[in-house]
């Protein structure tokens, strides 16, 4: 069955929207857009480091997004202007990486693939690899859940709850770096953000607990993975885009939706 390219690139797009759409609430809640465009840029140079030392591509790039995640971490919280360092690391490292992959003797790769994603090429050790990784991001926010959640609506409550809002962010930046290269060969660096942003927008109006939105995003996420590869291949457009495409159209819905909902009221 996995000798079929497309199951492959339909299971690799449901795994990525698995685990994009569950991360993808807390950014949202958090307002880390930034944050998580900041370490998606990073990838590329990632990809560049992967190829310079003859790594896996999923390696390199899972250990410089690790990287740069631990380095915004460390910035948070202590004075600097964040949104500034944000922009300036996630437009450094994006270019950087650029540059660097075509200084790399020998090596001729189409970046196109690794900016935008090509799902189609997906192999069953990178099916394994995505799946591995929503599996862990799934069990980590399943099991931390309730500490995640506490810190997220208020730092003094989860202190009164004997929870250390800081070490929820930190695994909140664990799983964003784990994501980022989970999902790389699907959307590409340029629309990672868009894929935890996008579906989890649109739940938000859809949900009136956490744990619905957390469901209708993973939901949503999936119809965008599987509409938008069905009409890539349809109109013969490329696939990350394409994805991303059909999340607007979802989220447009889903506003819309909402906005009777509450006239209905």
């Amino acid at each position: 069955m996995l000798d079929d390219f497309m199951i492959r690139a339909t299971l690799a797009a449901l795994g990525t929207a698995m685990a994009t759409g569950l991360l993808g609430c807390f950014v949202v809640w958090r307002r880390m857009a930034y944050f998580g465009d900041a370490t998606a840029h990073a990838a590329i140079l990632g990809v560049a480091v992967a190829l310079m030392f003859g790594w896996s591509i999923i390696a390199g790039v899972g250990l410089v997004a690790l990287g740069m995640a631990l380095l915004i971490y460390g910035l948070t919280g202590r004075g600097h202007a964040v949104d500034t360092i944000l922009g300036v690391l996630a437009h450094g490292a994006l270019a950087l990486g650029l540059v660097a992959v075509t200084l790399i003797p020998g090596q001729r790769i189409n970046l196109d693939a690794y900016l935008f994603g090509d799902v189609l090429t997906v192999s069953r050790l990178d099916l394994a690899v995505i799946w591995g990784g929503a599996a862990v991001v799934s069990l980590v926010m399943w099991r931390r859940w309730t500490g995640l959640l506490t810190a997220t609506i208020s730092p003094d409550l989860a202190y009164a709850a004997g929870l250390d809002p800081r070490r929820e962010q930190l695994i909140l930046t664990l799983l964003m770096a784990a994501v980022v290269a989970v999902a790389i060969k699907v959307v590409g660096a340029l629309l990672i953000t868009a894929l935890l942003i996008i579906p989890a927008a649109a739940a938000r109006g859809l949900a009136r607990t956490p744990e619905q939105m957390a469901g209708f995003a993973m939901v949503i996420g999936g119809l965008s993975a599987l509409g938008g590869l069905r009409l890539s291949i349809w109109f013969n457009t490329p696939v990350g885009p394409t994805i991303v495409v059909v999340a607007v159209g979802l989220f447009a819905l889903g506003a819309v939706a909402g906005k009777l909902r509450a006239i209905s009221r």
